[in-house]
């Protein structure tokens, strides 16, 4: 194209030369193009910290994904279990325990769960180091996907009742994980805990797994009721980083 003629359009349009060029190339041709755009990420979410907050410079956190029946746009609903049920009732935390919830209608993206661990990490006393993740049911499922996404950040998961692709396992074997499912589940069958766990294990990771004999798909009570759960999460940090509790 004519580069004056190209210099009077991108004039009245209101664009670069070199933009206007570009958009114009002609049919065939591959011309180098970058995509700058942000994502719009939007979740309510219960924020719990501990009691003695501002008494420590930095708090382990705990990232909890509900099931698919507690999705919508009422935070409630999200107290209905695990622990938001058991703050609720009550219970302490040594974490701050942040539990957002899903839109109707979909599923736990990773990147929106990402994005929210940065907003968190920027405005609390997040020790990056010690950073869990547990969910159930559809939370089990996001916890998975979470940590093939971004192994890097966490230092733990507790998936509960969910499942994942096993080919994820290579990109996160050596996160400590506890997984734990309810032998007589009829919704999310056992096998697909299983099935992660022998994953993990193939590409040289040691996780641990949890069948409870007589649960259905409700594995999650006895597993949050456990303070055994919690114990286990906070002697986990971060692969490479200082041992030394803060």
């Amino acid at each position: 194209m004519n580069r004056i003629f190209a210099a009077i359009l991108a004039a009245c349009l209101g664009v670069s030369v070199a933009g206007y060029a570009d958009a114009v190339e002609p049919a065939g041709a591959q011309t180098p193009v970058e995509l700058k755009t942000q994502v719009d990420v939007r979740l309510g979410y219960l924020l719990y910290l501990p009691k003695d907050y501002e008494r420590r410079s930095s708090w382990p956190l705990l990232l909890f994904l509900h099931g698919a029946g507690e999705r919508g746009d009422d935070l409630e609903m999200v107290k209905k279990h695990g622990p938001p049920k058991l703050i609720a009732g009550g219970k302490e935390f040594p974490f701050i325990v942040v539990s957002p919830q899903c839109p109707q209608g979909k599923w736990w993206e990773p990147i929106e769960l990402a994005a929210l661990l940065d907003e968190i990490g920027r405005n609390y006393k997040v020790d990056p180091d010690r950073i869990y993740v547990t969910g159930l049911s559809m939370g089990g499922f996001g916890t998975w996907r979470l940590a093939a996404y971004a192994p890097e950040r966490l230092a733990a998961i507790a998936p509960i009742c969910g499942g994942g692709e096993t080919y994820w396992a290579k990109e996160f074997a050596q996160l400590p994980t506890w997984a734990f499912h309810g032998a007589k589940d009829a919704g999310v069958p056992p096998e697909r805990s299983q099935a992660m766990v022998d994953a993990l294990t193939k590409a040289g990771g040691s996780p641990k797994l949890t069948i409870y004999p007589e649960a259905g798909h409700d594995s999650w009570t006895a597993t949050y009721d456990d303070p055994k759960l919690y114990e286990w999460l906070l002697e986990q940090r971060r692969r490479g980083s200082d041992t030394t509790p803060r």
